[in-house]
């Protein structure tokens, strides 16, 4: 009875719409809880209007005929869940997405760093999911998966989006999860047991001479805390000069990274974002705290906040080592919707401070350099010191 009433409603909203496309503008009247207004609109926006009544029309009969001839009982929930998905995967774009209440749930708990999960890291390029660091002493590395190889399921499902697959991925302590994967021109299947995961994305280290070393492998909510106290650490030990390696850095959160720009850049705009519109906002940093002359490392793997900051320091003559880095720069609001699930949208795009697009382009590094596969040489590390000389 409910369903029916609600296609009734539906054809009458487009009945009505339709009466009202032979004028060039009309007045509605929208009832809200019994309490009403009226807007005069245009005739345009009135075709929009009946336009869309139409398409949820459609949306309804296949419903219908879902219920009526499908073999098997569907529950609801998981067709509107699968429309939801369809929707937002309508936009070809593989890092919008809508996330159910878990999913969600799921998601928020990869910013801290701090999940169950198997140990790795990986992004989306041409060819597919590409695990880019592979945590020391996890599930993973014991298991044999290493930065280059391709996830292609996981328990047998494929992902269009990097986040839903991740979460997938992630599960219960003690609980098991099985990986097939492509390395070394073949195929691999792999049952991993998950166990606790705290990603420490930030490492430091004396080099020879007056020279630190600080590696920043992702933005989480502790990264700019612990880059200050690593800053801090080395130039207590007297270093005067330093290697950023932002190698394999994926991203994370934007206000990390440009904390982390505000330790090297006086006063002034780290990045700014466009959205569809064209306005812009801009991230600005308030004032440097070191001296230290700084090379910064980056590669193919090097994406979104990574390629901010990097494009941020060079922008402000700070050399860049390495090969170009990813090209993903744009940037994605989470909206958490009334029922928990949420709408994982890309709304912007951002560019380095003099105005240089990132997306789809990358960061070309001011001194291209290729580290050998089969060899044991970080070249990428040797040319960044013999500058710093």
């Amino acid at each position: 009875m409910e369903r029916r009433r609600k296609k009734q409603i539906i054809s009458v909203i487009a009945a009505f719409l339709a009466g009202c496309l032979i004028a060039s503008t009309t007045t509605v009247l929208f009832l809200n809880g019994g309490l009403g207004g009226s807007v005069r609109i245009s005739k345009t926006e009135y075709q929009n209007m009946y336009s869309l009544a139409v398409k949820y029309q459609k949306l309804e009969q296949l419903a219908q005929n879902i219920n009526t001839y499908y073999y098997q009982d569907v529950a609801e929930e998981d067709l509107l869940n699968g429309a939801y998905k369809g929707l937002v995967n309508g936009l070809d774009d593989p890092y919008s997405s809508y996330m159910t209440k878990e999913e969600y749930s799921d998601w928020k708990i990869s910013a801290t760093g701090k999940y169950s999960g198997v140990g790795i890291t990986f992004s989306r390029d041409d060819t597919g999911y590409v695990i880019i660091r592979v945590n020391k002493e996890s599930p993973a590395e014991k298991a044999g998966l290493k930065p280059g190889d391709y996830i292609l399921s996981v328990d047998g499902k494929t992902y269009e989006d990097v986040d839903i697959m991740a979460n997938a991925i992630r599960g219960d302590k003690g609980t098991k999860v099985k990986l097939a994967y492509y390395q070394d021109g073949k195929e691999h299947e792999v049952t991993l047991t998950r166990t606790n995961i705290v990603q420490q994305s930030v490492e430091y280290k004396m080099l020879a001479g007056d020279i630190g070393y600080i590696q920043v492998t992702a933005f989480l909510e502790d990264t700019a805390e612990d880059f200050d106290a690593a800053l801090r650490a080395l130039e207590e030990k007297g270093v005067k000069k330093l290697v950023l390696d932002l190698r394999d850095n994926g991203g994370g959160l934007v206000d990390a990274c440009i904390n982390i720009a505000d330790e090297f850049l006086d006063e002034g705009v780290v990045t700014y974002v466009e959205d569809k519109q064209k306005r812009r906002t801009e991230y600005k940093s308030k004032d440097g705290k070191t001296d230290l002359k700084t090379v910064v490392l980056v590669n193919e793997n090097s994406a979104s906040a990574s390629e901010i900051l990097a494009g941020a320091l060079q922008d402000n003559e700070i050399p860049l080592v390495g090969q170009k880095t990813f090209g993903k720069g744009i940037i994605q609001s989470t909206t958490e919707l009334e029922d928990g699930s949420a709408l994982k949208l890309t709304i912007m795009q951002y560019f380095s401070p003099k105005g240089r697009k990132v997306h789809q382009t990358g960061i070309k590094p001011d001194y291209v350099v290729k580290n050998q596969e089969d060899s044991k040489e970080d070249a990428q590390l040797e040319k960044a010191l013999s500058l710093l000389q």
